[in-house]
């Protein structure tokens, strides 16, 4: 099955960034969002729930930034060398982010 999503103007956008950005957000977001919650003394049911509220929230914005609003007769402007780049960096972060977010819960 192939999805076509389209941007306000009816225009078909690539979906592949959107389900990337999206999925890692609520990946994210429910592997520590419940974690947090329980050690800051909040319950699970109530962790899970607001969990899943922000990655809610993370998956409308991710579509409002990479669908909606999205222009394809501007995905070609951006050198593929400076895409990759900018990948490279972002998965640094990310990285960066995962252990960031781990370390107070090891401790």
């Amino acid at each position: 099955m192939r999805f076509r999503l389209r941007n306000r103007e009816g225009t078909p956008v690539d979906p592949v960034p959107f389900f990337v950005v999206a999925g890692l957000a609520v990946m994210l977001v429910l592997s520590f969002g419940p974690l947090y919650g329980q050690a800051i003394g909040v319950g699970l049911e109530y962790s899970a729930a607001g969990s899943i509220a922000l990655s809610f929230a993370f998956t409308v914005g991710a579509y409002y930034r990479q669908v909606w609003t999205v222009r394809p007769e501007f995905v070609g402007v951006v050198p593929a060398e400076v895409r990759v780049e900018r990948l490279y960096y972002l998965m640094l972060v990310l990285a960066v982010l995962v252990v960031g977010l781990a370390i107070p819960l090891a401790l």
